[in-house]
């Protein structure tokens, strides 16, 4: 990848920020993929523009770790498919059945799977901005995942978030160190289809509210 010029302060024009835009607006949670592998320089390229992303302290605490054996994918399958069952024994009956139909995770397609962890043992950063707030690792390591997502969908690619999960139970089976903390189970690929839309809007399950519901004013 070539890195981008910062000798000069860039102009973000008219044109930029409309396809910057559109690229917000067409970010989607992806479950249905194409099996096509991911190039490896393409997976390369989007986790080094990751590198790019906002942290506490410059700490940078995100650490990967790549799913792609059979045994470790049906592993994770299958902690998903029996933590999917109890969220859906929670769900009232009249939600249950809509919950039932929803397709939430790729795992059986998606080509390139990461396991995203936060190290609490990072010594980058110096403790900076963490002591009151150590947390700040964690909120670093999801806003990095907003740039890997949108780096991803520029190029083409859909991202799919598995949340699904029993954390503890993933961390045990990759066998990540004790400093980790498991944040998000990643899926990349190429989407089997595109829509301005979440699913979950599509399906009914759940609408965006308006900006104005969320601001308090003191």
């Amino acid at each position: 990848m070539t890195p981008p010029n910062l000798t000069s302060t860039p102009c973000f024009d008219d044109r930029f920020r409309a396809e910057l835009d559109t690229l917000l607006s067409w970010r989607r949670d992806v479950r249905r993929f194409r099996r096509d592998p991911v190039p490896r320089p393409l997976l390369a390229e989007v986790l080094q523009l990751a590198q790019l992303s906002p942290s506490v302290g410059n700490s940078q605490p995100w650490r990967f770790v790549e799913v792609a054996s059979p045994a470790m994918r049906a592993a994770v399958k299958r902690n998903f498919a029996e933590c999917n069952a109890e969220a859906l024994a929670d769900q009232a009956p009249t939600r249950a059945r809509l919950y039932a139909r929803l397709k939430l995770e790729g795992l059986d397609a998606a080509p390139a799977q990461l396991a995203v962890f936060c190290d609490h043992a990072t010594t980058q950063g110096h403790g900076l901005g963490a002591k009151t707030m150590p947390e700040a690792l964690d909120y670093s390591v999801a806003a990095m995942i907003a740039v890997l997502w949108l780096s991803a969908r520029a190029r083409g690619l859909g991202l799919g978030w598995v949340s699904i999960l029993d954390p503890a139970r993933l961390s045990a089976d990759i066998g990540a160190p004790g400093s980790y903390k498991f944040i998000a189970y990643l899926c990349l690929g190429w989407p089997v289809e595109e829509h301005e839309a979440p699913e979950l809007e599509r399906a009914g399950w759940q609408e965006r509210t308006p900006l104005g519901q969320y601001i308090l004013h003191v």
